[in-house]
């Protein structure tokens, strides 16, 4: 079973700028961290491949520090890493990068399964996985929170708003799921030692099947962003203290029409 996981490197704080006229997160100087969904996915995929056997490769979009989270990709168990890295690809929205990550995996080889997280906490849209599926022209199923391999294809049990519900999909798909699937394992010094060296496969836009620079980036990203602002950090506070502060309490809600 050939399985691919789409990882990605988030920042690990929410304290980060952002260009105002191009909308994009300036990431240069922030600690990053791998998407805590991501885990989760990469977590269904090396206990499938020990159920079942097969290889589990994970690929990141982004510059060439993203590395890091191929690195502790690896400490996990996965077999081999790919980062698809070119500045022509900075500035995507969920259409262009959806489209990036469909022309890169399949520049890499056939999978099976693609396997993500059901969102990044740095964009939140919940949009790739299933936009990354419709590209490729495959069956896709979000919320995944249990995922069984039968037949040529997999049943995937999907948390939806109100109800719960059981699809199968043959191979190839795609598969974004929740973070209750599993608990993922912890990086093993172990792996770490055994892993070495082991090579991070860097890709860049003239790899893929279609090399066309306007699909890409800023230039393939149909959504404008208008205007992108930090909010603002008005917030004030008094400190009381003595006696009767409950009545003092009530008079100030009272005065504020809450009471």
């Amino acid at each position: 079973m050939n399985i691919f996981v789409c990882i990605k490197q988030v920042p690990a704080t929410n304290k980060v700028k952002v260009d105002e006229k191009t909308g994009v997160l300036q990431r240069a100087g922030v600690q990053s961290k791998m998407n805590p969904y991501d885990l989760y996915a990469l977590e269904t995929a090396l206990r499938l491949r020990e159920k079942h056997g097969g290889r589990v490769t994970v690929g990141t979009m982004g510059p060439p520090q993203a590395q890091a989270v191929v690195r502790e990709a690896y400490m996990m168990g996965a077999d081999e890493g790919f980062v698809f890295s070119d500045r022509r690809l900075g500035g995507a929205d969920v259409l262009a990068t959806s489209y990036t990550l469909s022309q890169a995996i399949r520049s890499v080889g056939d999978f099976d399964l693609i396997l993500c997280g059901k969102q990044t906490t740095d964009g939140d849209t919940a949009q790739v996985g299933p936009a990354i599926a419709e590209h490729m022209g495959i069956p896709h199923a979000a919320w995944v929170r249990r995922l069984t391999v039968r037949d040529g294809g997999v049943d995937a049990e999907q948390q939806l708003q109100d109800v719960i519900e059981t699809v199968h999909m043959p191979f190839p798909c795609l598969v974004t799921v929740e973070q209750d699937i599993f608990m993922p394992r912890l990086p093993s010094l172990k792996t770490a030692r055994e892993i070495g060296g082991r090579e991070i496969h860097m890709i860049g836009l003239d790899a893929f099947l279609d090399t066309d620079e306007s699909h890409y980036g800023l230039s393939g990203s149909p959504t404008q962003v208008e205007r992108i602002f930090p909010p603002d950090n008005d917030v004030q506070h008094e400190i009381w203290e003595g006696e009767g502060l409950a009545q003092r309490l009530f008079d100030q809600l009272k005065s504020w029409k809450f009471v």
